[in-house]
């Protein structure tokens, strides 16, 4: 597979409070991984999770997420419905091939403090 064209899309850029961000038409890609992302964190954490839809209105928590962890062949694939940071870090997590919506957007639930992101690259 060759993509002709990908696009970096900040889902959440750089929040302090709760935040569902805006939906992103994802319907022309094939491939997708989103970056999360910590910063200024000296006690608290955040918690992310996607979100999809197919009309845009009615959203569905997305369980899926592959993480970029070493399995062996045998194990396959560590799936995850939601990510949590709790140091000033990021970490990258995989869309299954196959799985097909329209809409996507992030989410995130913080406590006490710290700056988060979500950047999806799609292609």
């Amino acid at each position: 597979m060759s993509l002709q064209f990908t696009t970096n899309v900040k889902l959440l850029d750089a929040v302090t409070v709760d935040t569902t961000g805006e939906y992103t038409d994802v319907s022309e890609r094939e491939t997708l991984s989103v970056q999360f992302t910590a910063a200024d964190i000296s006690s608290g954490n955040g918690v992310f999770t996607i979100e999809v839809s197919n009309d845009g209105v009615n959203f569905v928590t997305y369980n899926r997420l592959n993480d970029n962890l070493t399995n062996t062949n045998l194990q396959g694939d560590t799936r995850v419905g939601s990510v949590t940071l709790n140091s000033n870090t990021s970490k990258i997590y995989f869309f299954p091939n196959g799985d097909y919506f329209r809409y996507i957007r992030a989410k995130v639930d913080l406590t006490t403090d710290g700056t988060y992101s979500a950047t999806l690259q799609a292609g």
